[in-house]
């Protein structure tokens, strides 16, 4: 299984109607994208200095699946919304229950 994690830092002009149309959008995908085995986000509460806005959590069975949610009909109206009301996007995508040490080769290596 592949977790798929995006962290969101918006503008601070981010349109509030704007925003609503966004998570409802993101609340229309669960349960509806082929693959896609479920689907969490929700609003940071710690509010720290270093804490983004917005994280979105979605739990994919192959890499194949999330290649199907990027270019989905209901996801690709939301890029929309987040790409130009943010100051940062940032995304993470790794397998559960993989343990093992991170390699320390990088491709010039």
């Amino acid at each position: 299984m592949i977790r798929h994690t995006v962290l969101f830092k918006f503008k601070p002009d981010f349109p509030p109607a704007d925003k609503h149309a966004w998570i409802a959008g993101l609340n229309r995908m669960t349960g509806n994208i082929p693959g896609m085995l479920s689907l969490t986000h929700g609003p940071d509460v710690l509010n720290t200095e270093r804490s983004f806005d917005y994280a979105i959590v979605a739990d994919f069975e192959t890499v194949e699946d999330i290649a199907v949610y990027i270019t989905h009909p209901l996801h690709e109206p939301l890029k929309a919304y987040s790409f130009p009301n943010s100051q940062q996007i940032l995304s993470v995508d790794f397998r559960l229950g993989d343990s093992r040490p991170a390699s320390t080769k990088t491709q010039t290596s």
